[in-house]
């Protein structure tokens, strides 16, 4: 490969290197398990590679691929005027793929994605929603519980509350009975989130509604909300559990299939039923990419009631790219398979290349 061709290079953090970290750092092995089950999609697509080459190839560009506790040297190596970066997990506790964007601005490199900053903040979910809600959005008031004591009591809620560890994502610690109807059973719920995974918890009042995700790749630098994929997520349940997200991604996912316990949940596009929350989401997405800086790729997690109410629960600036959605979402927006949708939004952004 000349040191002067075009290159994207994909930063992941193994699953695997995770756990090995989280059980050398003390974590018991079943709980490190479920902690970097969040890493699955490097795991889901290291598989696509190969499929990422040849579309990378495609368009002049040679595509590198990079674990997380080598990108230190390579970014360092590489050329800011032929290299973009593109990471594919944040994280800033558990997870460390957020020093990716920090090492690349480092070094000069071009990224794709939002910038360190963001990266951050969406990992804790308590400050996020305090941004959010100072930028008028409307994301449900919080509480704060460490290990059964409270650092922020929740506001009062006649629907009860939801209950979510503070900085895990993939469903991680939500239980059947997360959500609940004393704030007794929040405390215990937080005890057993510490216990398990050294975490706190966010305790919300809780919205009825359906679940719903927005998606988002700017293929091209241009693209503005009207590409954004907005559609109903339906589990068949009110909310999705870590069961669930266990049974969908990753060799845990690999095994579901295998024994027919795999099962997507069904999307259905909500401008279909519901054009007015389809236009209030495109606004608040509007919102946070000015407002915040959200750019090139991100996802955003709503509960819509039937009225037309939207409700903000978080955004994410690394979303699952092999996971289920996104790769529909990529057909269904830009006609390609999400290896194609990858290397043309790179090939896009890299100076001197035409597509």
């Amino acid at each position: 490969m000349s040191s002067r061709q075009p290159k994207l290079i994909l930063v992941h953090e193994p699953e695997k290197a995770c756990f090995h970290r989280l059980v050398a750092d003390g974590h018991a092995p079943e709980r490190a398990a479920e902690i970097s089950s969040y890493l699955a999609q490097s795991t889901d697509l290291v598989r696509e590679f190969d499929a990422l080459a040849a579309a990378c190839h495609k368009r002049g560009l040679a595509f590198v691929p990079v674990a997380l506790d080598d990108a230190t040297g390579v970014l360092a190596g590489a050329d800011p005027d032929t290299t973009l970066v593109w990471t594919l997990t944040d994280g800033i506790a558990y997870f460390r793929g957020g020093a990716a964007p920090a090492l690349a601005r480092l070094n000069g490199l071009g990224t794709i994605g939002a910038d360190d900053a963001l990266f951050a903040l969406c990992q804790d979910k308590f400050r996020s929603g305090a941004v959010l809600a100072a930028l008028g959005l409307p994301v449900p008031q919080a509480g704060l519980a460490r290990d059964g004591s409270w650092l922020v009591e929740p506001p009062a809620s006649a629907d009860g509350w939801f209950v979510k560890p503070n900085r895990l994502g993939a469903k991680i610690g939500i239980w059947p009975d997360s959500r609940c109807h004393d704030l007794g059973h929040a405390l215990e719920l937080s005890g057993r989130v510490f216990t398990a995974y050294r975490d706190d918890v966010v305790v919300q009042p809780y919205v009825s509604g359906r679940n719903a995700r927005a998606s988002f790749l700017g293929l091209k630098p241009e693209t503005g909300v009207e590409a954004l994929g907005i559609a109903f997520v339906d589990s068949g349940g009110d909310f999705q559990t870590m069961e669930d997200s266990l049974a969908l991604y990753g060799e845990t996912g690999e095994a579901a299939k295998a024994t027919g316990r795999y099962a997507e949940p069904v999307l259905v596009p909500v401008g279909a039923s519901q054009p007015g929350a389809d236009a209030k989401i495109r606004r608040i997405a509007e919102r946070l990419i000015v407002g915040l800086g959200l750019r090139d790729v991100f996802s955003i997690d709503f509960r819509i009631e039937a009225d037309d109410r939207v409700h903000l629960i978080e955004f994410e600036v690394c979303p699952g790219l092999p996971c289920f959605d996104f790769r529909d979402y990529c057909r269904q927006q830009w006609g390609l398979s999400l290896a194609d949708a990858m290397a043309e939004t790179a090939a896009r952004r890299l100076p001197g290349q035409t597509v």
